[in-house]
């Protein structure tokens, strides 16, 4: 990984590394200073370095306005291409920047019923008179629902409230067949978290509440399939009442990158618990991002803006830097920040206004009568923590001081909890942790990605990829026959020594077979010979090709290299 910034000369450059770099300076004449998360502000002119041990991540900063580098390992990140109005609006103003996330829990059923919250093919399938809000119709609340949101709420480290309860949140709107959410409004389930960034930095958790899903309007009549140019709208209540959990952040972030690596850390921990499937392209997971900017130095904040149809985390990050442009050239312009919702037109990239934004007021919220308040105690809340795996952070941080990974390594690992778990089963089994990383990141992953599958889909279990990664290192086979066998053995789950027995694949390396195979090698090609011996030392290769040619490939390679060399030389 290669970074480059041009600085105008005389100023200080704060880089900032991933979590756990220990800038030391190497050389030169220019100041500097650790400023913790893995950060170095550097002015005039130097060399930096991380001391930790396999980072290898530096910094150079040149006098008169050079460049500054880094390099070694840590997550891969694509190249930032800032426009000139958005590089100006950050030397004026700083962005304040906050994320509620709306996440569908992993159920059978609905949250107040016992409708399936399997997708349906057919249209207003899955509903009953609960979730469409018939008169007489009683709510009953779903237990796993709150053992999730709850276990949700300890894995971003919230406070549970010892009572809670739910609220009637009232809107009229098509999708919403009740005329009104049961949601918690006062009295959330959970309070006051954080979540730790792979980059280091801390974002708070305000809330996590409980509430239910509306249903789903399709509009029709149009080529877009938007609501602006369709001549009607036809719904599918299947969605209405799937229980949701609301996450609100405090608004800790400064960019539309830290808010999609917000988003995309929260996914992972959301996965790792089987909270949910957190597929943005489904609906289960939707990011809806609040987005104000201030001037410098003002502590006040400003007028925030909403910005919903957020489809994946590039969006996030376009959306929010496009706002952040926006609201600059409002307020340059000696204007006022309305408080609104804005849609974010992937097409265009630019956000448009699609409704003044509601106060809570407007949404006349009274506790809900037919539910009790929830009061959960805490032998039962001592259980589901203990049921909670280890989480992304935790895992990343073990296998730097435990296995020695790279940062970058160990971030890709615990992108997935299936393929984490594959590796640690792999190295209980006696791999190598770094062999293994190479092998499960490396053609096991590509060969399922090629496939559309997962690990969770392989036969090959890792017993069985620990056994082939031994059979390398033994010497029994060599990288390149595994390779070749590997898709068979993903797809069958048949021992590596079982496959290379029968097919007579295990390689040569009893030292005096080896020894006579290359005295034959040598008389069949005297004239190679003398010229070898009179200083054509690039024959060498010559002689291993008619090696590999003459045994099929299957010689051990050191063995091989260090006999042959021998005789030749000798």
């Amino acid at each position: 990984v290669m970074m480059a910034f041009v600085v105008a000369p005389g100023v200080a450059v704060e880089l900032v590394g991933l979590r756990g770099c220990r800038w030391t300076s190497v050389k030169g004449s220019g100041s500097g200073a650790g400023l913790g998360s893995g950060s170095v502000s550097v002015g005039g002119s130097g060399l930096w370095a991380c001391s930790r041990r396999r980072c290898g991540r530096w910094v150079r900063m040149m006098s008169g306005g050079g460049s500054v580098g880094g390099g070694g390992g840590g997550k891969r990140q694509k190249k930032s291409r800032m426009s000139p109005g958005l590089a100006q609006a950050l030397d004026k103003y700083e962005p304040v920047v906050g994320v509620e996330v709306h996440v569908q829990l992993d159920t059978r059923t609905k949250a107040f019923c016992s409708c399936s919250t399997r997708a349906a093919r057919t249209p207003n399938a899955n509903v009953c008179p609960v979730c469409m809000g018939h008169p007489g119709s009683l709510p009953v609340l779903n237990e796993k629902v709150v053992e999730i949101a709850s276990k949700c709420a300890m894995a971003l480290n919230c406070s549970i409230a010892p009572f809670s309860k739910f609220d009637r949140k009232n809107y009229f709107y098509p999708d919403t067949p009740k005329n009104y959410q049961i949601s918690q409004f006062d009295l959330p389930i959970a309070e006051h978290g954080f979540l730790v960034l792979s980059s280091g930095k801390q974002v708070g958790v305000t809330r996590l509440h409980m509430e239910e899903d509306s249903g789903k309007l399709i509009h029709e009549g149009s080529l877009s399939g938007r609501l602006a140019d369709s001549t009607h709208s036809l719904v599918d209540y299947n969605r209405a009442g799937i229980p949701l959990c609301e996450i609100v952040s405090e608004p800790d972030m400064r960019s539309g990158q830290e808010a999609a690596e917000y988003g995309q850390e929260l996914q992972r921990v959301l996965r790792f618990i089987s909270a949910s499937d957190c597929n943005m392209q489904d609906g289960s997971l939707r990011l809806d991002v609040n987005v104000s900017i201030r001037p410098k130095g003002q502590e006040s904040f400003g007028v925030k803006v909403e910005l919903k149809n957020l489809n994946s985390f590039a969006s996030v990050q376009r959306a929010v830097d496009y706002e952040i442009e926006r609201q600059a050239g409002v307020l340059d312009a000696a204007g006022k920040v309305i408080q609104e919702t804005r849609l974010w037109d992937e097409k265009e990239l630019i956000t448009k206004t699609m409704r003044v934004k509601e106060g809570s007021a407007d949404y006349r919220y009274f506790p809900e009568p037919d539910i009790l308040p929830l009061q959960l105690p805490s032998t039962l809340l001592d259980q589901w923590k203990e049921e909670l795996p280890a989480l992304p952070a935790d895992r990343r941080a073990r296998y730097l001081e435990e296995f020695e990974l790279s940062d970058y390594d160990a971030f890709v690992l615990t992108d997935d909890i299936a393929v984490a778990d594959y590796f640690e089963e792999t190295v209980a089994a006696g791999a190598p942790p770094k062999l293994a990383v190479n092998w499960i990141m490396g053609d096991m992953i590509a060969y399922l990605k090629e496939k559309k599958k997962t690990v969770k889909d392989s036969q090959l279990r890792p017993t069985g990829l620990a056994e082939l990664i031994s059979l390398i290192e033994n010497g029994t086979t060599s990288g390149k026959i595994m390779k070749d066998l590997l898709p068979e053995l993903i797809e069958t789950g048949d021992s590596a020594s079982r496959v290379i027995e029968a097919r007579g694949l295990t390689l040569i390396s009893d030292e005096g077979e080896i020894r006579l195979l290359v005295s034959e090698i040598l008389s069949a090609n005297p004239k190679e010979f003398n010229e070898y011996k009179a200083g054509k030392v690039k024959l060498f290769g010559f002689f291993v090709g008619k090696m590999m040619e003459k045994t099929r490939g299957l010689v051990a390679p050191q063995m091989l290299n260090d006999v042959l060399r021998d005789m030749l030389d000798n």
